[in-house]
């Protein structure tokens, strides 16, 4: 039997960036898609509609994209994700060693 590879979060992170990022251009090709002239009223507004809802999806995306290449980075850098600390309790929560 073959031996199983092991898991690798940077690996993973650069596999799903790349979905992402061909996902963002998927929804841009579809924003970009020509709105059919001859529909009028209810059709065209919900195709506008759509059209919003795409974009708004895209943006996410890239926050998403962002957030994902700044982990993955920390990742190579230090070889693991640092626990974001809590000083939202006062003074005393903000010296204290964790």
């Amino acid at each position: 039997m073959g031996r199983k590879k092991q898991f690798s979060s940077v690996r993973a992170g650069e596999e799903l960036l790349e979905a992402m990022a061909e996902a963002i251009r998927n929804i841009t090709a579809e924003i970009k898609r020509p709105i059919d002239t001859e529909q009028a009223g209810a059709g065209r507004r919900a195709e506008l509609k759509s059209i919003k809802e795409s974009a708004l999806d895209a943006k996410e995306l890239i926050t998403e994209y962002q957030k994902l290449e700044t982990m993955i980075k920390e990742l190579k850098e230090t070889g693991g994700i640092e626990a974001e600390r809590d000083f939202s309790g006062g003074l005393a929560e903000q010296y204290a060693k964790r």
